[in-house]
């Protein structure tokens, strides 16, 4: 029976918005709740759904009449109205934000184990970026995908073999309602395939202040194929999953518009929605009646596309006859050609045999463009490189946003009551510059030590009894007997390492010499423990070996007492471990990890980071904070994989020998570590907050929102006034751009500085739509520059052609400079949106 169906006694009414509101994923204020209602329930499905769907109508009614539940009750009812009506810090921050709101489409999110629509860190971020715009109060709404079944559940067979089970999502199960239309029918989004019309269905999900909108194609009125594009999760065939995006994109912008939000930032979250830019154009197109051109410039100012894609072969391709086949109609509702439509999706247009590249067309169709680390903003610049061949890298229009975590949701419960004394209730819902790291100086030794040991002890049974249930599942006939051993000891340095086993990610390099680290597991005065877990795709037999080759390990006889392999890696065991190791273990190729995150939980709980210079890593690390693997060395040449692969497991194994289980086991006269202390006690002042979501948002506001927002109300203005002009403005340049030539740059001294001078020839350009330039690559001990030329007089017995000049500093040579001229508008974001540029001949 459905959540929403089922009749509970008046008093109790209100726990079904309670349950359908995920708010109670991280407010564990209601915990204690929810285990009253039904210990067993909650304990085993952490799911308020399942805890009111399978709890007896006679403990219900015994609770209805329970005068100090219904106490505790009122006060989660009141701190909830509190909590959803109090001005939040975006009402503070910015009254008079010129947004109206944000639209994120995400192919998964990774809210909470009740509904397990996510396979990994993607998700993970999307989940914890609807957390925290809920507690800042950003206007911000979700839009996925319902899946049928979602990600796999993982176990070992006997000889550790993973194995994948697909479990369906009951929806009767989980917090989520269907979204109702006005006239109280359930609410729909409509799209054409292979000339027929396929429904999606809306289902709603609270999160807090905001809302998450999924489609979901299991519409009884749809056939059967269709009712199975949103089956799974990332599987099936190459042309499912383009259907899928199709989906996302397409429908979920589609639903956007149903919801009267037409204006609100466009954030897309990969690649995989990047077909939502397009249906916002052809919606833009319907409402006033112009050109594909003209539409493209009144939205592409509000869309911002986030990629997370380290290298170029991971952005999803399709090939052509499949966009033949399924975007062909809809190049007509567009009014487009299908080749110009397959052109954006290209870095060679003209090459009709390139496959068809989502990032290149959420590139095309966004004005903004980030990556989510420094580094990997460096990397995509040259990955999207080929979208700019004139422009230097360094110009490519590719910002970053560091990636960072909703802390809320990742601290320990003891974690979280020490940092509430230190700095309020309400600390991640404010502003972080209040959060001083000088009070940390408050937090004892002894008191975090004692924090530490409770929270590493608690994973250690968490870890047993989850390993007991494992071995059950593994067991095999005749071996049904109880599980009587007890690994791991809540005393000993504990090294924490799950996430995807792909290749990239190094996940056996600690296992690189098997005797090696058998020593220093069984060390005699410095042992150490490892957790392990992680899932390998279902079509990745590498990883797979990876797994079963740790299984193996795991089970001698010699380090079984040290080493563990957990399976079926979901968010409540990430939990777990990040809150109770010492040590998080990251050791992927640089610069593949994009950002990573799981790193980042650790910070709160005072857990310690030893990884790869990748990632957030890269400009997180400082000596005293953590440990650093290499010395930032690119992995990319294939050739010296080996040998780099053979440094770092060498590098690894002694600074875990010599430097990490010695400092850790180095105690005083009070059996305190204080230099490890020391080091936890910094790594959470002065990482946790720089790597919460909280400012990642934050940076997204200031960098990019605000912006895009400003952008799209003007475009949008006066029936299109301003993207009708860009529009011209960029016919223009095109039509007349092969028409300038450069002269030669003249150089002259003027005291410290270099006057330089160069003639321009327009040709049938305006002056006011470019912009003359003087830049020199960056040297050694010199960065690169870049010097606007001023227009100083037309040149006499020449046509539209002018001098510029300037002033350069004498520390540069005058052949280090070489002058361009680029387009130029107020209101363009260049080069992102026009990439004319010209050299000397």
């Amino acid at each position: 029976m459905p959540l929403f169906d089922r009749p509970l006694p008046d008093p109790l009414s209100v726990l079904r918005e309670l349950a359908l509101d995920l708010h109670w994923s991280w407010n564990h204020d209601s915990d204690q709740l929810w285990r009253q209602i039904n210990e067993d329930i909650w304990t085993r499905t952490q799911n308020p759904v399942d805890v009111l769907n399978l709890t007896s109508d006679e403990r219900l009614h015994a609770l209805a009449n329970d005068m100090d539940f219904l106490e505790q009750l009122n006060a989660l009812i009141e701190a909830r109205h509190t909590y959803l009506n109090e001005p939040s810090w975006y009402q503070r921050q910015y009254p008079q934000a010129p947004i109206e709101g944000i639209a994120y489409l995400s192919m998964e999110f990774g809210l909470c184990d009740a509904l397990p629509l996510y396979a990994g860190g993607l998700g993970m971020l999307a989940g914890d970026y609807l957390k925290t715009a809920s507690d800042l109060g950003v206007p911000l709404i979700g839009v996925g995908l319902f899946y049928q079944e979602g990600y796999f559940h993982q176990s070992f067979n006997d000889d550790g073999r993973q194995q994948e089970t697909y479990l369906f999502n009951d929806p009767g199960s989980l917090p989520l309602k269907p979204l109702r239309a006005e006239d109280g029918s359930w609410l729909h989004i409509d799209t054409e395939f292979l000339c027929r019309r396929v429904r999606f269905r809306v289902w709603q999900v609270q999160v807090g202040r905001v809302t998450l909108y999924l489609l979901d194609s299991n519409d009884p009125r749809n056939r059967a194929a269709d009712r199975s594009i949103t089956s799974k999760l990332y599987g099936g065939s190459t042309e499912l999953r383009l259907v899928q995006e199709i989906a996302l994109g397409i429908c979920g912008w589609r639903l956007v518009e149903e919801l009267g939000l037409h204006r609100y930032v466009c954030h897309l979250n990969e690649g995989h929605a990047a077909f939502a830019t397009l249906e916002r154009i052809r919606c833009y197109r319907q409402r006033h009646h112009c050109s594909f051109d003209e539409a493209l410039w009144a939205t592409r100012g509000g869309n911002l596309f986030t990629t997370h894609t380290p290298v170029e072969a991971g952005f999803d391709r399709y090939p052509p006859h499949l966009l033949h086949r399924y975007i062909a109609e809809f190049a007509h509702h567009l009014d487009v050609s299908l080749e110009q439509l397959m052109a954006l999706g290209r870095a060679h247009p003209d090459n009709d045999q390139e496959p068809f590249n989502m990032a290149y067309l959420a590139t095309n169709t966004c004005a903004y463009s980030n990556g989510v680390s420094e580094l990997h903003g460096r990397v995509s610049q040259r990955i999207f490189q080929s979208l700019y061949p004139r422009w230097p890298e360094r110009e490519v229009p590719v910002g970053h946003v560091t990636n960072g975590v909703h802390v809320p949701t990742w601290d320990s419960n003891r974690v979280d009551s020490e940092w509430e004394r230190l700095f309020g209730k309400d600390r991640w819902r404010q502003d972080l510059a209040e959060m001083s790291p000088a009070l940390f100086d408050q937090l004892e030794d002894k008191r975090l030590w004692h924090m530490a040991g409770q929270d590493r002890a608690r994973l250690v049974d968490y870890a047993r009894e989850r390993l007991s249930h494992q071995w059950r599942r593994e067991a095999g006939p005749g071996q049904c007997a109880v599980y009587a051993e007890r690994p791991l000891d809540p005393n000993l340095l504990t090294i924490g390492f799950a996430r995807r086993f792909a290749q990239y990610k190094r996940p056996a390099l600690l296992l690189s010499d098997p005797e090696r680290l058998a020593r220093l597991l069984n060390h005699a005065r410095h042992p150490v423990q490892l957790l392990i877990a992680g899932k390998a795709h279902p079509a990745d037999d590498w990883g797979k070996n990876a797994l079963q080759t740790w299984h193996h390990f795991a089970q001698r006889q010699d380090v079984r007492h040290r080493v563990v392999l957990l399976e079926d890696y979901d968010i409540e065991l990430a939990q777990h471990l990040i809150q109770g190791v010492d040590i998080w273990l990251n050791t992927p190729r640089r610069p593949w990890e994009a950002s990573g995150t799981s790193g980042m939980k650790t910070l709160v709980n005072g857990g310690l980071n030893l990884s790869i210079l990748d990632g957030w890593w890269a400009e997180a690390y400082e000596p005293g904070l953590g440990w650093a693997l290499g010395q930032g060395e690119d992995h990319t040449d294939e050739k010296q994989s080996g040998e780099l692969d053979a440094r770092d497991a060498e590098q690894l194994y002694q600074l875990l020998e010599q430097e990490i289980a010695p400092l850790f086991y180095q105690r005083d006269k009070d059996n305190l570590p204080r230099e490890w202390l020391k080091r936890m006690r910094a790594s959470m002042a002065q990482l946790t907050p720089r790597f919460s979501c909280n400012r990642m948002i934050r940076d997204y506001m200031e960098r990019f929102y605000l912006q895009a927002g400003q952008s799209i109300r003007a475009r949008q203005a006066e029936q299109g006034a301003l993207a009708r002009e860009l529009y011209q403005w960029q016919e223009t340049l095109h039509q007349h751009w092969h028409e300038i030539h450069i002269g030669d740059p003249q150089f002259e001294a003027a005291g410290e500085q270099q006057e330089v001078s160069v003639n321009i020839y327009l040709g049938g350009i305006c002056p006011d739509a470019v912009r003359v330039q003087l830049i020199a690559d960056p040297r050694p001990h010199h960065e690169a520059i870049t010097l606007d030329l001023k227009l100083a007089h037309p040149l006499e017995g020449s046509t539209n052609a002018y001098r510029y000049q300037g002033r350069i500093p004498t520390t540069r040579a005058p052949e280090d400079f070489t002058p361009r001229v680029i387009a130029h508008h107020p209101d363009a974001h260049l080069p992102a949106e026009n990439r004319l540029i010209a050299w000397p001949d």
